[in-house]
């Protein structure tokens, strides 16, 4: 029963994607939907039952389909092999993915083609499973790949506009830079452990290599690389706002269930690998800090909705990476489920809002809305407590206080203050996101009058369940994988916990009150302060998001161009073809002089010998 719910789990978005992508053209738009939100819903259904039947923990349940490549001791296999970590991850995909995938279904009406969305859709979900559920590194690779491929189809959905194009190609250069390291990352520790069997490459690790050698480091340096790409961190971070130009259930996807903690999963995967580059690992946690902070600051200037919950998504990402950092590796996970939870019911929210307004995003048009959208409304209210992490009736207090407490516990205080801080930023551009979309007047035509989404299916159930796992119910519902992972500095001590709480219920009340005082009483004040002088330079360099792009261009992508533009004319071809053209020539004239006329030849025997005579008169002692 075990391995059958594992093959299928597998193998039910793999068909959907088959289906749409040879026969799509033939189905009708429902009936698209019904093979693209139906291949990810039985997947979802054989997980549950996988979910039952696993004993859970670091019990490994595994199957090999059949060998993939043989060459001498190199012999990976498709096999899959699911533990408690990977059965929190399908959970996540598949069950997530399916609100989502159904939510879809009347988002996408009228959007372009059905087939084509949910055959791209399925094979991302496909590809995250294989991500996950791969016995070994190779095939966590080709998964890892295959998330990369979907995220440019998906992004660049509506390839109609050229920017839509860019904003794909974008994602899909970003990400490759990060896969490259991953990539010599797997060539090192095959060539050094001799391996890619993640069981064996565990297993091994600690054998070969010594706390803190250089080996280890580099590994583990690279594989970090390959985390920073798909998870959006510093530097490579400029992708994911510029993917909200897809539609907003392909920025749920990417951003709540998939793409962006696979880097999370990939470091928890290979702890044993990091926990002997202590350095790295504190690297990992840094890069957290910085990467939670930079883009807490950029979505408090952001003006369109998806872009302020992308960055809200680096920067909760960036607390994933700040409790990897400092060893603890359950705390990753269990913000990872609980953001899936609450950052998908934030998109779909929003989603529901854009099409009502018909595709308006921008908050200065919106407004008002509260009363129109009541749905949708309540969707920001219960995802943004959690993504605040409002004291104890939301799932992102739980999941956020164990890691500021696993910070503490680590004495690393940098790093504690960091979370603290972006708990009080997360309160304030969360406020001034639903104040700016639900009240105030309405700033267009659109947002006075919008058209609510009514189907109590497609639109209603998808964001009531996420609502209700936002809460502290989502929290509950987390098995927890201590027993997976190395023990976490909070689990040998608890003192100061209680201090550590009520620090984390400080911030986030405090950035609640400070965003009611700054963007309800102090409004204009503010207006004013952004308009001009320091303010609006600072605005400025928020909104573009701490300026990374502009120096990527100028840096990376003018050089490049300009190569580029240097290079249309190949000189090494043109050396190379320059004894053909010297040779052309010269045929050329010879093919003139021979033209039968005697006159001319003549005249070029009286010229050659001309030739020859002046060259003997002027070359010294020629005439003797």
């Amino acid at each position: 029963m075990m391995a059958m719910a594992m093959v299928l789990s597998f193998l039910f978005p793999l068909a959907g994607t088959l289906i749409l992508g040879f026969y799509g053209g033939r189905l009708g738009s429902r009936a698209s939907a019904i093979v693209g939100v139906g291949s990810v819903g039985l997947a979802a259904l054989a997980t549950g039952v996988l979910v039952m039947t696993h004993p859970g923990g670091d019990s490994v349940a595994g199957v090999t389909l059949w060998n993939w490549i043989s060459v001498g001791d190199f012999q990976p296999t498709i096999g899959l092999a699911v533990d408690g970590l990977a059965l929190v991850m399908m959970s996540v995909i598949t069950g997530v993915g399916f609100l989502i995938h159904l939510f879809a279904a009347w988002y996408m009406v009228g959007e372009g083609s059905i087939a084509r969305f949910y055959a791209w859709m399925n094979l991302f979900v496909f590809s995250m499973l294989l991500l996950v559920m791969g016995d070994n590194l190779l095939l966590l690779f080709l998964g890892w790949e295959g998330v990369g491929l979907c995220s440019y189809g998906l992004i660049g959905y509506y390839y109609q506009s050229s920017a839509n194009g860019q904003a794909a190609m974008k994602a899909f250069v970003v990400t490759r830079i990060g896969d490259v390291f991953l990539a010599l990352g797997l060539f090192l520790i095959f060539m050094e452990l001799g391996s890619l069997d993640i069981d064996t490459v565990l297993a091994r690790v600690p054998e070969v290599w010594a706390q803190g050698s250089a080996t280890a480091n580099l590994a583990a340096l690279l594989v970090l690389g390959g985390a920073l790409g798909k998870s959006a961190q510093v530097p490579l971070h400029t992708w994911l706002p510029d993917a909200m130009a897809g539609p907003t259930p392909v920025s749920a996807l990417i951003h709540a269930a998939t793409m962006v903690t696979a880097g999370v999963y990939l470091i928890a995967r290979l702890n044993g690998l990091f926990l002997l580059a202590p350095d790295v690992l504190l690297l990992v946690g840094v890069i957290g800090a910085v990467s939670l902070l930079l883009a807490a600051f950029a979505a408090l200037a952001q003006t369109d909705i998806k872009r302020v919950l992308a960055y809200s998504t680096m920067s909760q990402i960036g607390y994933m990476f700040l409790a990897l950092g400092v060893g603890a590796f359950d705390a990753a996970i269990f913000h990872l489920v609980t953001h899936a939870f609450f950052k998908a019911l934030l998109f779909l929210s929003a989603g529901a809002v854009i099409i009502s307004c018909h595709h308006e995003q921008d908050m200065a048009r919106l407004g008002g809305l509260w009363r129109k959208l009541p749905v949708a409304y309540g969707g920001f209210l219960v995802g943004g407590a959690a993504l605040v992490a409002l004291p104890l009736v939301s799932a992102g207090f739980f999941s956020k206080d164990e890691i500021l407490w696993q910070a503490m516990a680590a004495d690393q205080t940098g790093l504690l203050v960091a979370g603290l801080l972006g708990a009080v930023l997360t309160g304030l551009y969360t406020v001034r996101l639903i104040l700016g979309t639900f009240h105030g007047e309405p700033g267009s035509d659109h947002a006075r009058n919008p058209e609510p989404g009514t189907n109590p299916v497609t639109h209603h159930l998808p964001l009531v369940v996420l609502a209700v796992l936002s809460t502290f119910i989502g929290a509950w519902i987390y098995p927890g994988l201590g027993d997976i992972f190395p023990t976490a500095p909070g689990e040998s001590t608890s003192t100061g916990h209680t201090l550590l709480q009520i620090l984390a219920m400080g911030a986030a009340i405090a950035g609640l009150l400070l965003a009611g005082w700054l963007f309800i009483r102090k409004r204009d004040w503010l207006a004013e302060q952004v308009r001009e002088g320091f303010g609006a330079g600072l605005w400025k360099l928020w909104h573009h998001a701490w300026g990374f792009d502009a120096l990527f261009d100028r840096l990376l992508v003018r050089p490049w161009n300009l190569m580029v533009k240097w290079l249309r004319v190949d000189l090494v071809n043109l050396m190379m073809n320059l004894p053909a053209l010297i040779a052309r020539v010269l045929n050329s004239g010879m093919v003139r002089a021979q033209n039968g006329r005697v006159r001319s030849y003549a005249l070029m025997m009286v010229l050659g010998a001309t030739i020859i005579l002046l060259t003997l008169a002027l070359t010294p002692g020629g005439a003797a």
